[in-house]
């Protein structure tokens, strides 16, 4: 075997120019000069070659490693020169770079401060399944087979080999949909729990509404019921009238609207008076032209949610004896409160991950 020593100089030359850090470079030198580099490789022949011929090529291999020696020894150098004079420049007096810091989403702080107001109440955090039985969505909440909210525009129902036409409590447990609001939890919680109970249960619902600026398919609900003996519609109003204040102002005003749910009765929905205008005044005179409040459109009142005492209906669903217990129920669209909250003209807002919004909360 022979080598070519001129061919073999020039390329450790470009390899070793082209090493950037110190440790390609010693790489390069183990590739060259190690036990078992290329220089080893050229020496371990020697004694293989004729006797006449054994001094030329010693010489050449001396003088390939000397020149190799001298080629890393002088890139070493220039690397660290390279690396001092780079350091030197750094001016350190220059503040460093940030990551940047998430925060939670403002429908996520929303839910968390609506839930720290309840938990210091003393009420407890339930959750629930978002694909529920028609029965814990529906008839186990006093939902008449012939009400709106039943028919497939209204609801996701999930098709499966029981989803049979003919309806009776048992095959309703076996037919699914995704939760059209979090009451199914209380279903569930009053089944495997006797009273006292005083639960709110935060989550996803789901309507096939078409999306605009104050409707989505998917959005959020607080669910939150109370359940003893002597459980009174005062108390719900008391408890409502907290959650205002501590959320809004306590400067805030409240009213409650007679209303009909199946699950409540005596039902009501809730207003505060709106949060913008702070006026109940129907219109502001400016000129000959009216301005009207761009929240509340004027009306001076802002609806956040609906309540009532739990249909005795609802009792007898989950096996609670009749008249042993009273209570009351309420739920809210943690979306609406966000918007309210933070002066959001459009739902889609929270769903479209555009950071220019997000970074505002």
């Amino acid at each position: 075997m022979s080598f070519d020593f001129t061919a073999l100089e020039e390329e450790a030359r470009q390899k070793i120019a082209q090493a950037q850090d110190a440790a390609l470079l010693e790489a390069l030198r183990i590739q060259y000069l190690g036990r078992k580099g290329l220089l080893a490789e050229i020496t371990a022949i020697i004694p293989t070659l004729p006797l006449e011929a054994r001094p030329e090529y010693g010489k050449n291999a001396n003088l390939l490693k000397n020149k190799l020696n001298q080629l890393l020894e002088a890139r070493a150098r220039q690397i660290k020169e390279d690396a001092t004079a780079l350091f030197e420049q750094f001016d350190f007096t220059l503040p460093g770079a940030i990551p940047q810091a998430g925060t939670a989403h403002p429908i996520a702080q929303t839910v968390k401060e609506i839930s720290d107001i309840f938990t210091k109440l003393g009420f407890v955090i339930a959750e629930g399944p978002e694909v529920e039985t028609e029965f814990n969505n529906f008839t186990g909440l006093n939902i008449p087979l012939d009400h709106p909210a039943r028919d497939a525009f209204d609801t996701f129902y999930i098709k499966s080999p029981s989803h049979q036409v003919t309806r009776s409590p048992e095959k309703e447990k076996n037919r699914f949909l995704l939760r059209s609001h979090t009451s199914p939890v209380q279903i569930r919680v009053m089944k495997k729990h006797k009273p006292p109970l005083a639960v709110i249960v935060p989550g996803k619902v789901y309507r096939p509404d078409a999306v605009d600026a104050s409707h989505s398919f998917m959005f959020h609900q607080i669910e939150g019921f109370l359940v003893d003996e002597d459980v009174k519609f005062s108390d719900l109003k008391g408890i409502l009238s907290v959650l205002a204040k501590k959320l809004f102002s306590r400067n805030i005003k409240m009213r409650f609207r007679p209303h009909f749910f199946p699950f409540t009765e005596p039902s009501a929905e809730v207003d505060i008076s709106c949060i913008l205008c702070k006026s109940h005044q129907v219109t502001k005179s400016q000129g000959h032209q009216e301005k009207r409040c761009s929240v509340c459109g004027g009306k001076g009142w802002l609806e956040i949610m609906g309540c009532g005492m739990i249909h005795p209906n609802v009792f007898a669903n989950v096996g609670y004896p009749k008249g042993a217990y009273t209570g009351f129920a309420f739920g809210m669209g943690v979306d609406r409160i966000a918007m309210l909250k933070y002066g959001i003209n459009d739902i889609r807002l929270f769903y479209e991950n555009d950071l220019r919004f997000l970074r505002q909360f």
